[in-house]
């Protein structure tokens, strides 16, 4: 049996990067995936096409999750459609990096409000159905910037470190409803992104790190999957790095 057979998953930011190399995994898994999209109606069909051409269930919602009420509609929806919710995967981010000197405040305001009100909302919106059901899974992605810092991303970096504290918080709470909450905090991962950065500074990266490579998006997808599924039904409230030792 598949790991996530009859399970139905909400993952924000999923056209690409870590959210898509999730969505891939969760289905491949057996999970009915629903992603959240902001803009491209063309790009959310072509990803719904792409995961569901070997049957895999996929549906695309337009809906920006740093909206409160957006964020309400969406799980609405989702339940409506699926008939239950049982696992929240918060990926949707951006970075607006600068110095802090040189950093506006619609840049600090913007990341805070995409990083981690978003966080917030999609939580907010499926704890009722989570409750009725007394069982669910939120998985919250940080990242190690916010565990310890980095200059030129105080916007992102404060972003992430939030999400770690509202998943303990979260944790707390919703425990004994069987409930669980945890965070994944990846490292230097390679994706679309990084593909456009400067080999020599990319490569110079890899060697600082113990397992002398960047991770790929499934090494993270492949953690997700975990504390998604019911194998790590006693693991809650927990910050788990996937970064190949850069933090020991």
């Amino acid at each position: 049996m598949k790991l996530l057979e009859g399970k139905v998953a909400i993952i924000t930011g999923a056209s690409r990067g870590i959210g898509k190399g999730i969505a891939e995994l969760f289905i491949a898994q057996g999970a009915t995936v629903a992603f959240s999209y902001v803009s491209s109606d063309d790009k959310a069909r072509a990803l719904e096409n792409e995961l569901g051409k070997d049957g895999g269930v996929i549906k695309g919602f337009k809906s920006d999750a740093s909206d409160f009420n957006q964020a309400q509609e969406l799980v609405d929806a989702v339940a409506n459609e699926f008939g239950r919710i049982d696992i929240l995967v918060n990926n949707a981010g951006i970075t607006r990096d600068n110095l802090l000197m040189r950093m506006t405040e619609e840049a600090w305001d913007e990341v805070m409000h995409v990083n981690l009100k978003s966080c917030f909302n999609l939580t907010k919106a499926v704890m009722r159905t989570m409750l009725k059901q007394r069982s669910g899974s939120i998985i919250n992605m940080s990242s190690v910037v916010g565990v310890q810092g980095n200059a030129g991303q105080s916007n992102y970096s404060a972003s992430k470190a939030g999400i770690l504290g509202f998943t303990k918080s979260v944790a707390q709470e919703l425990g004994s409803r069987n409930i669980r909450c945890n965070a994944v905090a990846p490292g230097f991962i390679e994706t679309e992104m990084t593909d456009a950065l400067d080999e020599q500074t990319v490569q110079g990266w890899r060697d600082a790190i113990p397992l002398k490579r960047g991770g790929t998006p499934e090494d993270v997808a492949q953690l997700t999957l975990f504390l998604a599924s019911d194998m790590s039904s006693y693991i809650t409230g927990q910050v788990i790095n996937v970064d190949g030792g850069m933090l020991m």
